[in-house]
């Protein structure tokens, strides 16, 4: 069944509010074998009309969001009826519902709140427990001169709508989607492995798989691979990624990399600390983000200038002025000089060249080393090249200094 959504609000496209609707809800159908195959944003106008009307033929399931308030802007359940060609009644029923509802509050009644009780001729209500505007239901053709799907018409502010949703729409949702829709899904998040390569190691055999869709995400220092389909076919795919990307994979949940690192290093009942010079503390604020983080995270040291590797952990200062400061063995002398301050298992260590500028035809903007000081084994330090903009080079640096660790605690397991 092919389900659209149309969110209603000139707010929306001014900008001056975000759109939360699209991400909830095509989260609660997909378990259904749902899925929102189109979604339009229109201002309170007569757009709303010409995009109902358009998209009446379009779909099986109709969600529309917004515009059922007491304010002259409101005219969403106006626009519903006259495309559907219903007559809009006031239900008494929900009428005193209301004035009880603002009685209780100690809210001043006002003639336009009244307009809150209006429900086109057939509509089913779907109460609002956390505000005044209820939310309608027009099973499909509910007018058999007029074509049209089943409709759900939601209020705007998340809160009503998620609480209205689980408890109202699924369980009609439900009792029409036929079982056989039913799709499975799984993610798998991916480190150090650009998105072409990813796709040169799994596409061609996972869409030689009969029904099945298979689908990217690139972010800074990893990908996300999707693949839908029916349970079967799901389990093929599965096993193609996981034999050719087999230890990329960090996680098969909605996990961040760090996540996954506080959770390998309370497993083993060990610790970490960090020095960074380029990435100026964004391993220590994206570990301390993570709950858990008090249990393995013991310090971290930002040692932006070289007075500062000097002062803070004793790098040798005839090292920096020789070798530089982007340079391996200061990056290797701070993690290792890191680990022994904080006493702890693990120290990685970042240091780089952010850019715009202070690069060399020998060191150019982007280059940045990373190491990796472990009590029980060698310190590993690796050079990489992410010549991009400052915030995005910070991204890359701090998540390839994760994945050497990450790597490190598996390879100890």
């Amino acid at each position: 069944m092919r389900a659209a959504l149309i969110n209603t609000g000139t707010e929306l496209l001014l900008g001056n509010v975000q759109d939360a609707h699209l991400a909830f809800i095509a989260r609660e159908i997909f378990p259904l074998g749902l899925r929102i195959e189109e979604r339009r944003t229109v201002p309170d106008s007569e757009a709303i009309r010409h995009t109902l009307v358009e998209l009446f033929p379009r779909c099986e399931i109709l969600f529309v969001t917004g515009g059922l308030g007491p304010t002259s802007d409101d005219i969403t359940r106006e626009m519903i009826a006259d495309s559907l060609g219903l007559e809009l009644r006031q239900d008494p029923q929900l009428l005193n519902s209301l004035r009880q509802r603002l009685q209780i509050r100690g809210i001043k009644w006002a003639a336009g709140i009244a307009r809150q009780s209006d429900v086109p001729v057939g509509a089913q209500v779907l109460p609002n427990e956390n505000g005044s505007a209820p939310g309608l239901y027009l099973k499909a053709n509910i007018n058999p001169r007029v074509p049209s799907p089943h409709v759900f018409v939601l209020p705007g502010p998340p809160r009503e709508l998620q609480l209205m949703f689980g408890k109202f729409v699924l369980p009609i949702l439900r009792a029409l989607v036929p079982p056989s829709a039913l799709l499975d899904q799984r993610l798998y998040k991916i480190a150090g492995v650009g998105e072409s390569l990813v796709e040169e190691a799994i596409g061609e055999k996972i869409l030689a798989i009969p029904e099945i869709e298979l689908g990217y995400c690139a972010r800074p220092g990893e990908v996300e691979v999707r693949i839908i389909g029916k349970a079967e076919v799901i389990e093929q795919a599965d096993a193609i990624i996981r034999l050719a990307l087999g230890l990329s994979i960090f996680s098969t949940a909605d996990e961040i990399l760090e996540e996954v690192i506080v959770k390998l290093l309370t497993k083993r009942h060990q610790t970490m600390a960090t020095a960074e010079s380029c990435t100026g503390g964004l391993l220590a604020n994206r570990i301390t983000n993570v709950p858990g983080a008090s249990q393995i995270f013991v310090t971290g040291y930002v040692c932006y200038a070289n007075r500062a590797k000097t002062d803070m952990l004793d790098v040798d200062p005839k090292l920096i002025e020789t070798r530089g400061a982007v340079s391996e063995p200061v990056a290797r002398a701070l993690a290792e000089h890191a680990r022994t301050c904080a006493r702890s298992d693990h120290a990685l260590a970042t240091t780089g060249i952010a850019g715009p500028t202070g690069g060399s035809p020998e060191k150019p903007v982007g280059t940045v080393y990373v190491a990796l000081a472990s009590a029980e084994s060698e310190t590993i330090v690796r050079e990489f090249f992410f010549p991009t903009d400052r915030e995005t080079f910070k991204q890359l640096a701090a998540q390839a200094a994760f994945e050497m660790l990450r790597q490190k605690l598996l390879a100890l397991s």
